[in-house]
């Protein structure tokens, strides 16, 4: 078993593992192996036993729907794709919800609520979503798909950034909003509308991932080279940059277009899409990203996993050269093994990370379970685990 670390924060704000220790866990599953984390990797994560899914969909809560001009049961049938932050010392998740409006994948309406913790595991959810397609700027783009998928990073003073996807049912756009409560949002519209003349305005993309650091007990956004930066995309992974975390400039090749860092490989678990996860972290290793990755359907798959399976990989890049890999995970540390993880909406098994925070000196892991329930997982590093078991490869 990998050494497992703690973080701590250094003079010079970047942060160190210490601690640890050797030891060795049996497979959980028949027919798998042990899934040994390298020491850069965070993890791995246990499901807290008979908690999850942490947040499950209500038919009886009701919402005056701007929109609809009416009232309607706006997480009445799925809750998923969750961001995490802490507040008032509670972790605080944003979780996207679906009404019943229609049936089929990206086909209802999507609105984002609030859920409060202070053990990480029980919820109190908010009676209303917090950001929704509402009678403003964003009608373009927000109406009547609705948003989604949030991720949210936290500033120094107490600034809250979400990354989240407008679906408009023609294109997914990156867009951003801010807080400074996580109840009142401010739509600061489409992610990459001023860079380059707009010419990425409406680039199809639905992740970014803001670079963040440990400052303390506290998850803060942080400068890389002297910018704010995320990783951000889907069918690759590429960079951009800010200075005021609200237009964001993507990274270029000399060729003018787009530079992926990152990209699906050929007979991985993520041979078809590589989707940022919750907030990337600034360490002295390096600038982890936890991501989403998803397995192809026919040639080119990981036989290990299920056709179209969503599991988590990590990444290290270098702090210096953010798009220089330096570190990649072969199999994920987290992927679907529980029911409600292979059940709902996609039935191919999807555990889909988006939101992750340190928690009384534990890190916190929210996920969607099957585009249909929210789940958690809880990773001590005091305690010696490994990754979720690796699968032997089928006849």
């Amino acid at each position: 078993m990998k050494r497992l670390f703690r973080m701590l924060l250094t003079a010079s704000g970047l942060l160190v593992f210490v601690g640890g220790g050797a030891g060795r866990a049996s497979a959980a599953e028949p027919g798998t192996t042990e899934n040994r984390l390298p020491e850069w990797a965070l993890g791995g994560f246990v499901r807290p036993a008979g908690a999850n899914p942490v947040i499950r969909p209500d038919s009886q809560v009701r919402f005056y729907c701007p929109m609809r001009r009416d009232s309607v049961g706006w997480m009445e049938s799925d809750t998923f794709n969750p961001a995490a932050t802490v507040r008032d010392g509670e972790i605080c998740v944003l979780f996207r919800a679906e009404d019943n409006s229609a049936t089929g994948i990206g086909k209802r309406t999507s609105r984002i609520g609030l859920a409060r913790s202070a053990d990480g595991v029980t919820m109190r959810l908010g009676d209303a979503p917090v950001l929704f397609p509402a009678e403003d700027a964003m009608k373009e783009c927000d109406w009547p798909g609705g948003c989604e998928d949030p991720r949210v990073a936290v500033t120094e003073d107490g600034t809250y950034v979400m990354l989240y996807t407008s679906w408009n049912r023609r294109i997914p756009r990156l867009s951003v909003a801010t807080s400074r409560d996580l109840v009142t949002w401010t739509k600061h519209g489409p992610a990459f509308a001023k860079a380059y003349g707009g010419r990425f305005r409406d680039l199809k993309s639905k992740s970014g991932s803001i670079v963040t650091k440990l400052d303390g007990d506290r998850l803060v956004i942080a400068r890389v080279n002297g910018k704010y930066m995320m990783y951000w995309g889907e069918r690759m992974v590429n960079i951009a940059t800010s200075d005021n975390l609200i237009d964001w400039t993507p990274e270029l090749g000399a060729d003018g277009n787009l530079k992926g860092v990152v990209y699906p490989r050929e007979g991985y678990f993520d041979s078809a899409l590589t989707e940022c996860g919750p907030p990337a972290l600034l360490t002295d290793k390096g600038i982890l990203l936890l991501y989403n990755g998803q397995n192809r359907l026919g040639e080119g798959r990981d036989k290990r996993y299920p056709a179209r399976t969503y599991s988590a990989g990590q990444i290290l890049f270098d702090a210096k050269e953010p798009g220089k890999v330096i570190g990649r995970l072969d199999v994920p540390f987290f992927r679907p093994v529980d029911d409600f993880e292979k059940s709902g909406q996609y039935k191919d098994g999807t555990v889909f990370i988006e939101g992750l925070v340190y928690f009384r000196s534990r890190w916190y892991l929210y996920y969607g379970c099957a585009d249909s329930r929210v789940g958690v997982a809880v990773y001590d590093p005091a305690v010696t685990t490994p990754g979720d078991p690796v699968p032997g490869c089928p006849e």
